[in-house]
């Protein structure tokens, strides 16, 4: 898969970070890995396997290291100046612990960033590393609609003319969010999560054949549209086959997979007459029953086990 990257500037603005090296231009500078590295073993020397592209935090253990254990002003000097070698992207100061001017002028030289940051250690590491692996994780973009039906993410997918959009427009105006339109980005952020969004050029807008182009956001208010949202179930609209069997029980979960993660799939045939909207919201409330461990066709199934055993046993006596 692709390498992707986040800004250091974006990453420092998201997370409130103070720069104490405004000195250092830090606009073109990338981070490419989600992982965080308190630089304990660094400091004592110990540098095998050492991944200098990962962010570096200095917390309490690590400062009372520096400063409570007796290390000299020189030995400081020489752990950050083999630390700072490696070219890290950054080092973070947690807990708005002190810098001192012989720091920030090290790392001028050395030209590593250095920020400071008012949140506690375990607290910043556990907020960074969520945004990061977002903003870092392997995506696709496919065709299709992505909308929060009763806060599950249902990817409407389909040929193109199918009805996808005026699909999720009636979905709007009964209530429910757009996230996009005609093309959805699709993030891998754990083997359990893919996160879908818009791209910047088509947020919050949708397409309809014969008006062109409506801006959601503007017509029905902010409270119509989603920035992101988890992708927790395909739908997949396809012309009425006649010759085709459909099924009617739902007692087998079908999958699609993007990314490696398969994501549960329904294949709903299109005919006049078919109010879509009620059918995806039907299909939503459907998936948060089964979650929650109540399966409607499995439910029928043990009527109708139950039902033909009282038969049968009616029937020998």
């Amino acid at each position: 898969m692709s390498t992707y990257e986040v800004s250091l500037t974006k990453m420092a603005e998201k997370m409130h970070l103070e720069n104490l090296t405004p000195e250092i231009d830090i606009s073109k500078r990338m981070i490419t890995k989600p992982e965080i590295n308190r630089p304990a073993l660094q400091l004592a020397g110990f540098f095998s396997d050492f991944d200098a592209d990962r962010i570096q935090l200095i917390g309490n253990v690590e400062y009372a290291y520096m400063y409570k254990n007796e290390m000299t002003s020189e030995e400081r000097h020489i752990c950050f100046s083999r630390l700072m070698g490696y070219g890290v992207p950054c080092i973070i100061f947690c807990r708005n612990l002190n810098v001192s001017d012989g720091m920030r002028k090290l790392a001028l030289e050395k030209g590593v960033p250095v920020f400071q940051s008012s949140m506690e250690t375990t607290a910043l590491v556990a907020e960074l590393v969520r945004w990061l692996k977002v903003q870092l994780a392997p995506r696709i973009s496919i065709h299709g609609v992505l909308v929060d039906v009763f806060g599950e993410g249902l990817l409407i997918m389909g040929e193109s003319g199918i009805g996808k959009s005026e699909a999720a427009l009636e979905l709007i105006k009964r209530g429910h969010r757009l996230v996009s339109d005609d093309v959805v980005e699709i993030k891998k952020v754990s083997d359990d999560t893919l996160f879908g969004s818009a791209p910047d050029v088509t947020k919050h807008l949708i397409e309809l054949r014969g008006i062109g182009i409506i801006d959601v956001k503007t017509l029905y208010g902010v409270q119509s549209v989603k920035e992101t949202q988890t992708i927790d179930l395909v739908i997949q609209l396809e012309e009425w086959d006649r010759e085709k069997e459909y099924d009617r029980l739902g007692l087998e979960e079908k999958y699609t997979e993007f990314l490696g993660n398969r994501v549960v799939c329904n294949n709903i045939p299109i005919r006049p007459g078919r109010n879509l909207a009620i059918i995806c919201e039907a299909a939503a409330i459907n998936y948060r029953q089964k979650k929650m461990g109540y399966n409607a066709a499995l439910e029928l199934q043990k009527r109708v086990t139950e039902n033909l055993m009282k038969l049968s046993g009616g029937g020998m006596e």
